[in-house]
């Protein structure tokens, strides 16, 4: 088994709506991405998933929240732009992307600043 995963960023402001504190207001973040895919075999050619493939959907995804203010965003219309939310919303967006008989989705893990992160595994 192999757990393969690219790391990229993305720039966006957000508040959290009805949270007590400064989080309320406006402000924003360089996010940390890391996907991860699970391989339980190779190709032909040894790999469990290109790695250029694998990128090229994350930039898919991460692009359309990145230079945004999350809180317009439509996924986060009914749901405060959290990291929380961030990842799930990255996850579900992959999820039917990354699925063959031999990778699958794994999970994304965010990171607001250097010591704040989280890992979502989807929701089973």
């Amino acid at each position: 088994m192999y757990d393969i995963f690219v790391t990229t960023h993305f720039a966006g402001a957000h508040h959290l709506r009805n949270y007590p504190g400064d989080c309320e207001h406006p402000h924003g973040h360089n996010w940390k991405v890391m996907v991860t895919v699970r391989a339980t075999g190779l190709d032909q050619l040894g790999m469990g998933i290109d790695f250029k493939l694998l990128k090229k959907y994350v930039k898919e995804v991460v692009d359309t929240v990145d230079h945004r203010d999350l809180n317009e965003h439509p996924a986060f219309q009914a749901v405060n732009p959290s990291s929380e939310h961030i990842a799930k919303y990255i996850y579900d967006n992959l999820l039917p992307k990354l699925a063959s008989d031999r990778y699958h989705l794994y999970s994304v893990g965010v990171s607001e600043t250097e010591t704040s992160s989280l890992i979502y595994y989807g929701e089973g």
